[in-house]
């Protein structure tokens, strides 16, 4: 890691409130008889997940695939120049942003202000929300903020000359010293998600900003995932408009007052092609800011980042790991071809894929197995439901390790998550503030 990196890194010490916390009915899964125990006091305990009275539905983080994942996006963006700001709206755990943050990354990115009052809690101090807000006391708790902790680094976006219009009103209001720094946010493409269609409309929004006082125009930004029919030539040719957009701002003067200019992109599934066009970005008046903002790796998963992963396309740069696993236990056998485990949709990340039934646990012995011939086929609320074939062997009791699709889904169905080693040993506990 580059001296200059090292600097741009944030601080974030998390709280002993987090281990201090008490555990009991309002956290799934966890063993009945630890009521009254505190998180911290539960994971000094090392209690196996299978055998120390947790209960199914139940799930888990790996400790050593969160680990090689932290380590490998930590060292692909240290070497392709990026400065990293995981989206930490994924998980909503201030314990792995402060991890991320130990590894390097600059800050975390968020989505709406709920979430940087939880980030600002745990004493995150640069955050990059992707989003333009326009709600009048979430700007008021911002300007406040930024005016009390002077080491506080905020940015959003903006995308129309009507929420700058907005935002200015709000500001004006709380007489705040320090500006809201803002990117103009780029739209992907005609029928795209947010952000100006396009250059022109993206100039009048920076022109609006400069308008005011309360705002400061810092950069661009955007978000490649949104590219509509996306493929690689689309992609980058989106991310070449940003960084266009981002010389002729420059040129244009509207960076003058910057020690550096922030641009933005990278989601989970093209941080490949936003490491090469951010590569392509000309000297500007101050140095670039090139910020990644991938939050997905994290856990990665066995159904749509499998398969998108950039690493999929450049396997010399690593191989993330999927590091939730939901073990559920079969509740129901009523026929040779059915079976219904007590996991569901309250459970199980459902949104993008179904889960992937991974391994058996014998309810007999212990022992483990590949679930072969066993295929989960729908969720109800409460319950899996199984389709077995003829050499399934599955009897009601074992348990079932499944793999789960889509981690943004995963993360918030679960306020209280063990990080387990291989063994089954449970190390410690994520808690998540959705």
């Amino acid at each position: 890691m580059t001296a200059e990196h090292t600097d741009r890194t944030a601080r974030i010490t998390a709280p002993a409130a987090l281990a201090d916390e008490h555990v009991g009915f309002r956290f799934k899964g966890l063993p009945p008889d630890a009521q009254g125990l505190t998180v911290g006091e539960l994971a000094a305990q090392g209690r196996n997940l299978f055998t120390g009275g947790f209960t199914t539905p139940v799930i888990a983080l790996s400790a050593e695939r969160v680990e090689h994942n932290l380590d490998l996006m930590a060292a692909y963006t240290d070497r392709h120049g990026l400065v990293f700001a995981p989206h930490g709206k994924t998980s909503m755990a201030p314990a792995l942003f402060a991890r991320q943050i130990e590894r390097g990354a600059w800050g975390v990115s968020l989505a709406v202000p709920h979430q940087v009052r939880v980030a600002r809690a745990f004493g995150v101090e640069r955050v990059l929300l992707a989003n333009e807000v326009v709600d009048a006391p979430a700007l008021r708790w911002i300007s406040r903020e930024l005016d009390a902790h002077p080491s506080f680094r905020f940015v959003c976006y903006v995308d129309s000359v009507r929420g700058v219009e907005l935002m200015d009103e709000a500001l004006r209001g709380v007489g705040g010293v320090r500006p809201v720094d803002v990117v103009v946010e780029l739209g992907a493409g005609a029928g795209a998600r947010t952000g100006a269609r396009t250059e022109a409309g993206c100039a009048a929004v920076a022109d609006a900003v400069a308008a005011t006082r309360t705002l400061r125009l810092v950069g661009v930004s955007g978000y490649e995932g949104e590219v509509p029919d996306a493929d690689p030539a689309k992609v980058r040719a989106w991310l070449r408009r940003l960084v266009a957009l981002l010389a002729d701002f420059d040129a244009a003067g509207r960076f003058a007052s910057l020690d550096e200019i922030l641009i933005s992109a990278g989601g989970s599934a093209w941080f490949d092609a936003v490491a090469e066009v951010f590569a392509e970005v000309p000297e500007l008046s101050a140095p670039a800011l090139k910020v990644l903002r991938s939050g997905a790796y994290l856990s990665h998963d066995v159904g749509h980042y499998r398969r998108v992963t950039p690493f999929n396309r450049v396997p010399e740069e690593g191989r993330l790991e999927p590091a939730f696993r939901l073990w559920t236990q079969v509740v129901s056998r009523p026929s040779p071809e059915q079976a219904f485990v007590n996991a569901g949709k309250r459970d199980a990340a459902y949104d993008l894929d179904l889960p992937e039934v991974q391994v058996v646990r014998s309810g007999r012995s212990g022992e483990l197995r590949d679930a072969t011939g066993i295929t989960l086929s729908a969720l109800s609320d409460q319950h899996g439901w199984l389709t077995t074939a003829p050499e399934a062997e599955l009897e009601v009791g074992d348990w079932l390790g499944l793999g789960l699709s889509h981690p943004c889904t995963s993360f918030d169905k679960w306020q209280l998550i063990p990080v387990v080693e291989q063994d089954g040993t449970v190390r410690d506990f994520v808690r998540t503030y959705f």
